[in-house]
């Protein structure tokens, strides 16, 4: 598991990596509900995006790199309710990361 602070600036790799147990579930390989670790990871990687310019990075990050690993849209946009997330970013692949907030 990723262990950051929040504090600390977090990369794009961090947050990919952050990201590698909900995998199978947001390319659609795996079961409907993501696992118990996927939503850890999640939750922790939200928590950790704190500031603005780190909320907009991990955006345009995740924006860039989802279609590459073959995320599926529709499931990544399932993954905030069902990890039970408020998330500060947006999820969705025409989202305008300079207006996150």
């Amino acid at each position: 598991m990723l262990v950051v602070t929040a504090t600390e600036a977090v990369s794009c790799g961090d947050a990919v990596s952050a990201l590698i147990p909900c995998g199978s579930f947001l390319v659609g390989s795996g079961p409907p509900k993501p696992s118990a670790e996927c939503c850890q990871s999640a939750q922790t990687l939200n928590k950790m995006a704190a500031t603005l310019a780190t909320r907009r990075a991990l955006c345009q990050c995740l924006k860039q790199t989802g279609p590459s690993f073959g995320v599926k849209p529709e499931r990544a946009k399932q993954l905030p309710p069902l990890c039970k997330l408020k998330l500060n970013i947006p999820v969705s692949p025409s989202v305008d990361c300079n207006k996150v907030q």
